[in-house]
């Protein structure tokens, strides 16, 4: 390696550190401030002074903020979400990529061109509907809001299944075997990298998402998700009491995302970049 190179390869290095330290200091300081026993919302100094846990014990302990329900509540929806949007994306996705029918091509574009649009400039007209339908303020309202959306979403695993070869489809089709044999038996089996993908986001987006849930749920403080929840401990009346068992849950509601990005990475990598069928 020539010394250009090697500068060059230095620089990346000194970069990449920088970034990483940028990027993770904001990180550091919610979870240092979780364990801060002095003080308010605001103060001017890092480390904390005193340590403490009684920042965690006060999330599940006490009956203002009931944290551990809305983290159930969470958890129910993200599940739920998760496993019907990931059979809707997968069966679209696998539709559009096998399948030959008519206005294929028009539908692909159409669908392009409607992801172009934020799904909360749709929330008001969802709202009423779910109002007409007596399941405003319902769990089950949440669920069907994210699961609905979830077809629009087949792009990459239609991508990821374009790369798989049709002379499979074709020889089982000889052998005897229908469509539905085919996408259970050989397709997704196949597919195992774009689901963990498909599922993952499937399951991050209601975890995470306070726009939809604020509107649908309004003032229902028991079906609360854990993103209302902890930004209802942030108001002017109780932020500076509040605070630290705010970064508390940040932390607690991190770890579940966390460990699953670590157990399934190389398969939500591989589903991103495509993945390949040997």
């Amino acid at each position: 390696m020539n010394k250009r190179k090697r500068i060059n390869l230095t620089f990346v290095y000194i970069l990449l550190t920088v970034l990483s330290v940028i990027w993770l200091f904001p990180i550091a300081w919610v979870v240092l401030t979780s364990f801060r026993a002095e003080g308010t919302a605001f103060v001017n100094y890092f480390i904390p002074k005193s340590w403490t846990l009684n920042n965690y014990t006060r999330l599940f302990t006490q009956t203002t903020f009931p944290f551990g329900q809305w983290f159930l509540n969470t958890l129910i929806v993200a599940a739920f979400s998760c496993i019907i949007s990931t059979f809707i994306t997968v069966a679209m996705a696998y539709a559009l990529s096998r399948i030959k029918f008519k206005h294929r091509n028009g539908f692909l574009k159409l669908a392009l061109v409607l992801n172009m649009f934020p799904g909360f400039m749709s929330m008001i007209a969802i709202y009423y509907i779910l109002k007409a339908l007596n399941l405003d303020q319902s769990l089950t309202a949440l669920v069907l809001v994210y699961s609905s959306g979830s077809a629009l979403g087949f792009y990459i695993a239609k991508g990821f299944f374009d790369t798989i070869p049709y002379s499979l489809d074709e020889s089982a089709m000889i052998d005897g075997a229908t469509r539905q044999d085919i996408f259970f038996n050989i397709t997704l089996p196949l597919s195992k990298p774009v689901i963990v993908y498909t599922a993952l986001m499937a399951f991050i987006a209601p975890w995470m998402d306070f726009i939809f849930a604020k509107v649908i749920l309004g003032d229902a403080t028991s079906k609360y998700t854990v993103a209302i929840g902890l930004f209802s401990m942030l108001q002017q009346d109780t932020i500076n009491d509040w605070f630290m068992p705010f970064t508390a849950g940040s932390v607690i509601i991190a770890i579940p995302i966390t460990l699953l990005f670590m157990i399934m990475q190389k398969y939500y990598v591989e589903g991103i970049t495509g993945g390949s069928v040997k």
